[in-house]
């Protein structure tokens, strides 16, 4: 009883200290990984270019998020990530009240990153960010704004089920009655490998805050192909926390 109480008299951190680690924490994710993946290549602003800078752009991506679990995550749990915020309230371990906050935090968090993007790029090498507007400002697509060609089928299957996969391990290694030492790297190393797997086929979003905030400078084709990288990485999300709670959230008294 006296462990109960001290629980819940224990300081938990405000609303507005939540929010502001889930924008910084998104922020971070997306001028590290839309960064590293338009100035570290020219793939991402050359169209037609036969460079790829994959594993440096999966790793940048999963290696945010271990810095932002760590750096952010004991504030506001380290969503970063409205498909992620959505999937853990389906879960039940959000109240779903937060969830508006959080995805407001993390859209204008992301937005903020790749907004700072476009001001170096205007201060680059001439024509450098037109080209890398033109090439798409590395947002997701399908067709022709497939790294490799690939259809709107194949976007929406791998949506799904990828940021499915990252939903189960997010919940597997952050439970409360059985939690994962260094669950922020596993976390962020499950991200690279999602990275690894998906980039040649639309890009990698996983998360809709990172998609909203490169498609907003890649001009209209990425505009037109956001909604896909908006709505099933909910999907897959969603599906994945009222799976993991039915499945693998059971307990018993031994």
């Amino acid at each position: 009883m006296s462990e109960t109480l001290a629980e819940a008299a224990a300081p938990v951190p405000s609303t507005g200290a939540k929010l502001t680690a889930e924008a910084l924490g998104t922020f971070l994710l997306v001028l590290g990984g839309v960064g590293t993946a338009l100035f570290a290549s020219n793939h991402f602003t050359d169209p037609g270019s036969g460079s790829a800078v994959y594993v440096a752009v999966a790793f940048a991506f999963g290696l945010t998020v271990v810095v932002g679990a760590y750096a952010f995550g004991p504030v506001s749990g380290g969503h970063f990530n409205p498909a992620v915020t959505l999937g853990v309230a389906a879960a039940g371990r959000l109240a779903w009240r937060e969830v508006p906050g959080y995805i407001i935090a993390q859209v204008v968090g992301g937005v903020v990153a790749s907004t700072i993007l476009v001001l170096i790029g205007l201060f680059g090498p001439d024509g450098w960010l037109t080209t890398a507007q033109d090439a798409g400002f590395a947002s997701n697509g399908w067709g022709e704004h497939s790294p490799s060609g690939f259809g709107m089928w194949a976007a929406i299957i791998i949506e799904i089920v990828l940021t499915a996969v990252f939903l189960f391990v997010i919940l597997g290694t952050t439970h409360k009655l059985r939690p994962t030492p260094f669950a922020g790297l596993a976390i962020g190393l499950t991200l690279t490998l999602i990275h690894l797997i998906s980039i040649p086929v639309d890009n990698t979003s996983v998360n809709p805050a990172r998609s909203i905030a490169a498609a907003i400078y890649g001009g209209v084709g990425p505009l037109s192909q956001l909604w896909v990288f908006i709505v099933f990485p909910i999907v897959g999300a969603m599906l994945a926390g009222i799976a993991y709670k039915a499945l693998l959230d059971g307990t018993k008294r031994v």
